[in-house]
C-alpha cells in the first residue's frame, strides 16, 4: 500500500490555484475584488494580449504594509472576515487563497502604501518563491502586477485561449464589476502588437441606469425602466434594484443579463429562470430580455461558499427569492407596458430616399401658363405627358385613407393619435400631434385579446377547474409525490386538484380550465421537477403552473385576434388605438416584438430635406 504523504506547500498553493485560476479572467477578478474591498474611488486595469502576458490592478485603496503583505500571501489569511461568522459575509470574498494561489503560478509584482504613510513596500515572487523586496515609490493605493500566468506549467498553459478571447473574458469581468459599484471610477485598457486600446472608462457616483447603459449599450436608457422594491423578510428585508429593458428590446443571446447578489456578480439558474419566468408571454422563447438585476439579502439567507470562484450562491426561501424578482420585473414593465422600441429601426429608414431622377432628357421648368418649355437647350413646346395608368388591377395599391381633417382639440393627448388610414389590410396609419405613427393590427390586438382573457381570470376565473370525469391516475417516483402531496394547497389555487393515491402515483381530479386538454402526467412531473429544483414550497410550484397558463393564453389570444388582411373601418381602427392606450404591456405583442412605430415630425420633414 502506498503511504500517505503530505504535500509540499508548492504543490498545495498550485491546487489552490486550480479552484480559483483558470485563466487571466479569474485571477483578474480576484484582484479587483481585493481592490474593492479596500475602499477604492478609482481602480485601474491594464492588460497585455488579454492577460497573457501580463495584467495590472492599481487602486487608491487603504493599502497595506510589509507585515501585512506577507500575511496575505500565506494561505488562510484574510482581512474580509472579521469573526468566525463564516455564513455572515459582507464583502466580495474571503478565503485568502488568492494572492498565494496566483503567486504560485505565475510572477507576481506587489506593491503598497498604506494611507498617511511616508513609504511603500515592494514584493515580487516567481512561482511562489520570493526573489525580491524592498521599498516602494508609490502614492496611497496598491498595484498588483501579474506576469507569464502558468509560464511554467505547460499543462495549464496550453489550455488558455487567444489574447481576443483572453480580454473579452477580463473585459466581461470589469464590467459587471464596474457596474455593481457605480461609486467607483474605473478604467480598463488593453495593450496589443504595440497598440493600446481604452476598452471601458466609467466616473465615480454615476446614477446606477447610466452606468449600466455606458457598459451594456447607450440606447438601453431609452429602452427600459428602472427598479426599486422592497419585500420584508423574517430576518430583514430583500430589495431589488436595477434597470430592465423592454420587452422589445431584446438579444438573440442571454449575455446581456447581468445578475447581483448583494453587490457580487452571479450565474446563477435560479435567477435565470426567474428573468425568464417574468418575461415569458412577452418575448420569443429564441430571445433573451437585457437588464442588469440587483438583488440585496440578509447574508444569513444566501450563503455564497458554494463555488470556488463563487459564481453561484444558494439561498435559504429559494422559491420566495424567484417569487420576488418574478413579479418585481412584472411590476416594473407594467410602468413601462405602453411603450415600444425607441423609433423604427435605423436599417429600415435608411431605405426611404428621394423620387430617383431620370437620366433622359426632360424639361428643367414647365410652364404652367402656356404649356412653354423654359429650358435654355430646348425651344420648342413640349409634347403633354400621358397619365399613369395601371397595367392590371393587382398592381393597385391597398391602402385607404380617411379625408386629413384637423385632429380635434379633445384628441391632442392621445399618444397614438388619430387614424388616417390602413395600408395592405395591416398597418395602421395615425397622426398624432408630433408625429406618423405605424400600428401592427395584428400584433396589437393579439396583446389586447391576451390581457382581456388575463384581466377576466383574476379572482376565481383563471382557476376554476374543470373535474375529470374519470380521474387521472399517475404513476410517479415516491420523492416527487412527496413533493406534490405537500403542494397541494398551493395548487389547488390555480384549479389543479391532485392527492396522493398509493406509495408512488397522484390521483388528478380536477385541472385548470384553460388547460383542460393538457397530459396530466407530464404537467404533473413538470412540477415536481420545479418543486424539487426551487424548494417544497407550494408556491413555487404554482408559479410554474401560473407561466404554463400564461403560454395557454398567449395562443388563445393569437388565435382570437385581428388578423393581418383584415379589412378594418376608421371607428375600429381608433377603437384600437384608444384600447392599447388603456391596456398593460400594449407597446410589445406575446413574442416580443413592438406593436407600434412612431417617426417624429422631425424625421418626416428631414425625409424631404424640410429640415
Amino acid at each position: 500500500m502506498p503511504h500517505i504523504r503530505r504535500l509540499p506547500e508548492t504543490l498545495v498553493n498550485r491546487i489552490a490555484a486550480g479552484e480559483v485560476v483558470e485563466r487571466p479572467a479569474s485571477a483578474l477578478k480576484e484582484l479587483v475584488e481585493n481592490a474593492i474591498d479596500a475602499g477604492s474611488a478609482r481602480i485601474a486595469v491594464t492588460l497585455t494580449d488579454g492577460g497573457l502576458t501580463r495584467f495590472e490592478v492599481t487602486d487608491d485603496g487603504c493599502g497595506m504594509d510589509r507585515d501585512d503583505m506577507l500575511l496575505a500571501l500565506e494561505r488562510h489569511a484574510t482581512s474580509k472576515l472579521p469573526d468566525d461568522a463564516i455564513e455572515m459575509v459582507a464583502t466580495l470574498g474571503f478565503r485568502g487563497e488568492a494572492l498565494p494561489s496566483i503567486a504560485s503560478v505565475a510572477r507576481l509584482t506587489i506593491e503598497s502604501r498604506v494611507r498617511g504613510s511616508d513609504d511603500g513596500w515592494r514584493m515580487v515572487l516567481d512561482h511562489g518563491e520570493v526573489i525580491e523586496e524592498g521599498p516602494a515609490a508609490l502614492p496611497p493605493g496598491t498595484r498588483v502586477r501579474v506576469e507569464d500566468l502558468f509560464a511554467k506549467i505547460p499543462a495549464r498553459r496550453k489550455f488558455l485561449r487567444t489574447p481576443r478571447s483572453e480580454y473579452i473574458a477580463c473585459l466581461d469581468i470589469v464590467r459587471r464589476l464596474a457596474m455593481a459599484r457605480p461609486e467607483i471610477a474605473f478604467s480598463l485598457e488593453n495593450g496589443a502588437e504595440g497598440k493600446t486600446r481604452k476598452a471601458l472608462t466609467t466616473q465615480a457616483d454615476e446614477p446606477l441606469a447610466t452606468r449600466v447603459s455606458q457598459i451594456v449599450a447607450r440606447e438601453l436608457k431609452d429602452n427600459a425602466v428602472e427598479i426599486d422594491l422592497m419585500r420584508k423578510t423574517p430576518h430583514g428585508s430583500m430589495r431589488l434594484t436595477g434597470i430592465a429593458g423592454l420587452p422589445t428590446y431584446n438579444r438573440g443571446v442571454a449575455d446581456h443579463q447581468y445578475l447581483f447578489v448583494n453587490g457580487r456578480p452571479v450565474k446563477d439558474r435560479l435567477l435565470t429562470g426567474a428573468v425568464r419566468g417574468a418575461y415569458s408571454d412577452m418575448l420569443a422563447r429564441d430571445r433573451h430580455a437585457v437588464l442588469a438585476l440587483f438583488l440585496d439579502v440578509p447574508p444569513q439567507d444566501v450563503d455564497v461558499n458554494v463555488h470556488p470562484a463563487k459564481t453561484e450562491v444558494r439561498f435559504r426561501d429559494a422559491s420566495g427569492v424567484r417569487g420576488f424578482i418574478v413579479s418585481g420585473l412584472r411590476q416594473a414593465l407594467a410602468t413601462g407596458d405602453r411603450r415600444s422600441a425607441q423609433g423604427p429601426d435605423r436599417k429600415a429608414m435608411e431605405r426611404w430616399q428621394q423620387e430617383p431622377v431620370r437620366e433622359e432628357p426632360q424639361a428643367a421648368l414647365g410652364s404652367i401658363f402656356s404649356g412653354r418649355d423654359w429650358t435654355a437647350s430646348r425651344s420648342h413646346v413640349s409634347e403633354p405627358r400621358p397619365e399613369w395608368t395601371p397595367q392590371s388591377s393587382d398592381a393597385l395599391p391597398t391602402g385607404r385613407a380617411e379625408e386629413a381633417a384637423p385632429i380635434a382639440e379633445e384628441a391632442q393627448d392621445y399618444p397614438l393619435g388619430i387614424a388616417r388610414g390602413q395600408v395592405a389590410n395591416t398597418y395602421i396609419v395615425a397622426e398624432s400631434k408630433d408625429g406618423l405613427i405605424l400600428v401592427d393590427q395584428h400584433a396589437a390586438h393579439e396583446r389586447l385579446v391576451l390581457e382581456r382573457l388575463r384581466a377576466a381570470g383574476t379572482g376565481d376565473t383563471i382557476a376554476r377547474s374543470q373535474a375529470l370525469l374519470v380521474p387521472d391516475v399517475v404513476e410517479m417516483d415516491e420523492a416527487d409525490c412527496d413533493r406534490l402531496e405537500d403542494a397541494a394547497e398551493g395548487l389547488a389555487r390555480f384549479g389543479l386538484s391532485v392527492e396522493r393515491f398509493g406509495p408512488a402515483a397522484m390521483l388528478v381530479r380536477a385541472v385548470p380550465a384553460a388547460i383542460a386538454k393538457a397530459e396530466s402526467g407530464k404537467l404533473l412531473q413538470d412540477l415536481a421537477d420545479d418543486i424539487a429544483k426551487h424548494g417544497k414550497n407550494a408556491e413555487s410550484g404554482a408559479l410554474l403552473l401560473s407561466e404554463k397558463l400564461e403560454y395557454v393564453l398567449a395562443t388563445m389570444a393569437c388565435h382570437g385576434s385581428v388578423r393581418a388582411g383584415r379589412v378594418l373601418s376608421v371607428a375600429e381602427m381608433n377603437a384600437l388605438l384608444r384600447e392599447m392606450e388603456a391596456t398593460p404591456r400594449s407597446g410589445q405583442c406575446n413574442h416580443g416584438r413592438p406593436t407600434w412605430v412612431k417617426l417624429d415630425m422631425e424625421d418626416v420633414e428631414k425625409l424631404f430635406g424640410r429640415h
